[in-house]
């Protein structure tokens, strides 16, 4: 906490998860204040972050018209990444290597399976550059800009605005990768990510899908950075601070917040807080659990933040410093369900909208509602955000009355009487298995 700049200044830090996002802010006159919205909650507000802004500086006594510093993690990219609606992409790589990510490094995870799903790509269209320089740096076949022009214009006008330039050898050797975001910015391209900026190393397909992955998401963060920015300067017209938190766990400037970087921003955040605090406690050794609404985040830290270079996130590769967390689809807001014989919990979620039935917007039970049922969760000793208006606490009644349902439903197939505690029980012991 930068306690030098609590006089003449707003602090804010936010943690925007898939389910709620939380706000802490230390007014300036040293006042601790916090709150929590749903993330999502279109008829109330267009952006939590900036609605629990709002709600903070209104309610204080203190000059709402000085500097804001802001700093959030943001599950924005991450979502976008998962449910795989970035910016439509052209991938231009080296003639005959068009494949080349597709073919990726054949692992087999599943080794014995007779249908094999392979993850989407996140490019749209595929373009060959006719060019190819040696791994000594050597030109063997110069680029051929006249045939490429042609291809870039034609991508342009299908409506793609994002590219992602990668060549063989060029991490190291950058002329024609060069070149061609030039040519790429002279047709209008709006996002144009180059493999020796984006991960300027060695081995063509980690380079290549981190280039892809940065081209795919900068976008969707520009977007929204340039929406929270203009939203923030009508709160206030100071100068304000924006910075997000990366992967790696480091904090930078909201115009240099970029794709690659952002995937595990909200999660990261989670990993340096329990660090933090653990430190002031005295503690050295630790294993974080972070469960959220969406997903439940586990971090292993012992006396020094854990990091990975390459990993894998919702089926896509990448290579670029992120923490060592492992994630997996598992919150208060996976969904319940019976199939006729046995109970299952998740993958589904019902995220923040509708969200769980005792939110009260008519949404399916979830392990939330198992701890509202068995009086885990006190609805009044959480915050009141539920409901159409935004202002209601979870509603235990709900939950209860689709427990009752599910019971006749369990009943029906198994003949079996069995209470809404007890239904509520079994599922949360299949939960945390």
């Amino acid at each position: 906490m930068n306690t030098n700049l609590k006089h003449n200044s707003w602090q804010f830090w936010i943690d925007r998860g898939g389910t709620f996002t939380d706000i802490v802010a230390l007014s300036p006159k040293g006042v601790l204040i916090s709150d929590k919205l749903l993330s999502e909650n279109p008829e109330q507000y267009s952006d939590a972050a900036v609605e629990g802004i709002k709600r903070i500086v209104s309610q204080s006594d203190d000059n709402q018209h000085l500097p804001f510093f802001i700093r959030m993690g943001t599950t924005v990219a991450t979502n976008a990444l998962l449910e795989r609606n970035g910016d439509a992409t052209l991938l231009v790589i080296t003639k005959g290597l068009g494949d080349a990510l597709r073919i990726g490094y054949q692992h087999r995870p599943e080794l014995f399976s007779l249908k094999i799903h392979l993850p989407d790509m996140l490019y749209t269209r595929t373009l060959e550059a006719d060019e190819r320089i040696s791994a000594q740096g050597n030109v063997l076949h110069p680029l051929d800009e006249q045939a490429l022009l042609p291809d870039l214009q034609q991508a342009f006008e299908q409506g793609i605005r994002s590219v992602a330039i990668v060549l063989m050898h060029g991490y190291r050797y950058t002329e024609h990768e060069s070149r061609i975001a030039a040519l790429a910015k002279q047709i209008g391209f709006k996002q144009i990510s180059t493999s020796h900026k984006a991960s300027p190393l060695a081995k063509l397909i980690s380079r290549g899908d981190t280039t892809v992955v940065d081209a795919y998401l900068s976008p969707i963060l520009e977007r929204y950075i340039k929406t929270l920015s203009a939203e923030l300067a009508q709160i206030n017209p100071e100068e304000n601070q924006l910075q997000f938190m990366q992967s790696s766990g480091g904090l930078t400037d909201a115009h240099r917040f970029a794709g690659r970087n952002a995937v595990l921003s909200g999660p990261a955040g989670g990993v340096i807080g329990m660090v933090e605090t653990a430190k002031a406690a005295g503690y050295k050794k630790l294993i974080g659990f972070d469960m959220g609404g969406t997903s439940t985040d586990v971090c292993h830290y012992a006396g020094e933040l854990e990091r990975a270079f390459e990993t894998e996130v919702a089926g896509v590769r990448m290579r670029a410093p992120m923490m060592r967390i492992h994630t997996v689809a598992a919150g208060g807001g996976s969904i319940l369900q019976f199939d006729g014989s046995r109970y299952r919990v998740g993958p589904q979620s019902a995220g923040a909208k509708p969200g769980p039935a005792s939110y009260g917007n008519d949404g399916p039970l979830s392990v939330t509602d198992c701890n509202v049922m068995l009086g885990k969760i006190q609805p009044e000793f959480f915050p009141q955000v539920f409901g159409a208006n935004a202002n209601q606490p979870l509603n235990k009644k709900i939950a209860e009355d689709k427990f009752s349902v599910l019971a006749q439903k369990i009943e029906q197939s198994t003949g079996k009487q069995l209470s809404e505690a007890d239904i509520a029980s079994g599922f949360l012991s299949i939960a945390v298995e």
